[in-house]
């Protein structure tokens, strides 16, 4: 779920001297415009430590008009609290209509924090992240907006973030025994948010991550999602100024995504790519019948850009395994059949029995990709959909299910290369369609979309696998290993 909160992304000092005035000027006159409005904004701040929470509120305020800005800081609770429901002291500090409220450390804390130190179980947690939901509904459903921010920051740079202050004999007392006890518990610490936030994240209150590795593109990205949401909801233009129509970019519009992360360079040569491609599908062919006699079964899901060789991995997957233990669903747009019932039951329909293979050529993603993308889903929809396609991918590994997700990824040129290659060949041409022109249109539009997929449903149970695909063999090969890998987990 963090992946793409851990790619260093940078704001230079030029671009952030340019855009700040038009943020903090933003931000000052939504003020002047939320005073008018029948609803509080409650915005929560919470995350890794030294992930810049507490420098973000201060810009806050630094940013904005102290009058109109609240925050309320949670540590342990005092003697006062304890002796009252855990619930009142966040009651107390909810903001009134036409404010906003900065709630720092809030209701999310203490049951991540029992969890990591094995004071609760799941069952208590679980128990304690439903009465958030229902808190969160409550407070939604009277009119309040609520913004959850997390901010994140990976473990090589808490680690890397201690030892440069810790170095520095003018910083090195902001580093505590707290701070040495955080980064020994990171990685459970990790695999509790991510739990707490996938069960919390609604389409009425969803989370957004925040990467907290550099502290320009931190604020430009806190402040600009603040303005975005909260002009929507008093309906206003999200992308211009009040007064003026001096417009400003968010730095979604420029900012890079986690595709742009991978190495499109990587290569096999022929002879090396039949060598591991055998010896792959001769593994593949023994885990595939294995999984059958312990009636394991598997579904693996492909996505990825139009001519990106999701095909090409599927032939290489189902040359290895007996015809009759696997079927290859192919989505299209749905059926008057499907659209009459909720978007997920034509996957449910097609899950394996034990012991088999389902491959989904797309799948139950198109909601939060084209369906996003080409409007074809509803804001709110989509917005839900994250939680939903977890709930259903959970639900699917705790059976048993072995589930092995793929984004196949190529560059805009070689997509072109391909597409211009289909249509000259005669036996390909039914693969390119006018569809698949107008989607390259939007490729950034898709690519944000990407990003939050796997920002949102990369999860323990069912991670995403990003493969690059602009070498056809690498991405058939790397596609078999990691298959190949799961299963030998899995058995």
């Amino acid at each position: 779920m963090f992946e793409a909160a851990e790619l260093r992304r940078t704001l230079d000092r030029d671009a952030y001297k340019e855009v700040v005035p038009g943020l903090r000027t933003g931000l000052l006159n939504l003020q002047q415009d939320l005073r008018e409005c029948d609803f509080p904004v409650i915005l929560l701040i919470s995350g890794a430590d030294g992930a810049g929470k507490s420098e973000t509120v201060n810009m806050l305020h630094q940013w904005m008009d102290p009058r109109w800005i609240a925050t309320a800081a949670f540590d342990e609770p005092t003697d006062e609290e304890r002796e009252r429901p855990a619930f009142w002291r966040y009651w107390r500090a909810l903001p009134a209509q036409g404010s906003m409220g900065v709630l720092f450390g809030s209701w999310y804390s203490d049951p991540i924090a029992r969890r990591v130190e094995d004071r609760i179980d799941d069952n208590d947690l679980d128990v304690m992240l439903k009465r958030i939901n229902t808190f969160e509904k409550m407070l939604v459903d009277d009119g309040a907006l609520l913004i959850k921010l997390w901010f994140h920051l990976g473990k090589e740079m808490q680690a890397e973030r201690i030892r440069k202050l810790r170095k520095n004999p003018k910083t090195k007392w902001r580093i505590g025994a707290r701070d040495l006890e955080a980064l020994k518990s990171y990685d459970r610490f990790r695999e509790v948010a991510e739990h707490a936030l996938r069960q919390t994240s609604t389409g009425e209150a969803p989370w957004i991550i925040v990467e907290g590795f550099d502290e320009r593109y931190r604020n430009v990205t806190t402040a600009s999602h603040i303005l975005q949401v909260v002009r929507k909801r008093i309906g206003l233009d999200p992308q211009t100024l009040h007064g003026p129509t001096t417009a400003w970019k968010t730095p979604r519009e420029s900012d890079k995504t986690i595709l742009d992360f991978l190495d499109l360079e990587r290569q096999l040569d022929k002879k090396d790519y039949r060598k591991q491609l055998a010896n792959l599908q001769g593994r593949l062919s023994v885990l595939a019948r294995t999984a059958r006699e312990r009636k394991i079964s598997t579904i693996v899901v492909l996505e990825g850009w139009d001519a990106a060789g999701k095909g090409g991995i599927i032939r290489r997957i189902s040359r290895a395994m007996d015809a009759r233990s696997y079927r290859v669903i192919s989505v299209a747009a749905p059926t008057d059949e499907e659209r009459a019932h909720h978007y997920l039951w034509r996957f449910w329909r097609h899950i394996p029995r034990a012991g088999r293979f389902t491959i989904y050529d797309r799948s139950w993603y198109g909601r939060v990709l084209v369906e996003r993308v080409e409007g074809l889903a509803a804001e709110d929809e989509w917005i839900r959909a994250y939680r939903e396609i977890n709930e259903f991918e959970e639900e699917l590994t705790d059976h048993g299910i072995v589930l092995v997700k793929f984004w196949v990824h190529i560059d805009k040129d070689e997509q072109l290369a391909r597409f211009k290659a289909r249509e000259e060949t005669s036996f390909k041409q039914h693969k390119i369609t006018a569809e698949d022109w107008r989607n390259r249109e939007k490729w950034d539009d898709y690519a944000y979309a990407v990003n939050d997929m796997v920002e949102r449903t990369s999860t323990e149970f069912a991670p995403w696998n990003l493969i690059e695909g602009n070498d056809k063999r690498w991405a058939r090969v790397r596609a078999l290993q990691i298959l190949c890998e799961r299963l030998e987990r899995a058995l």
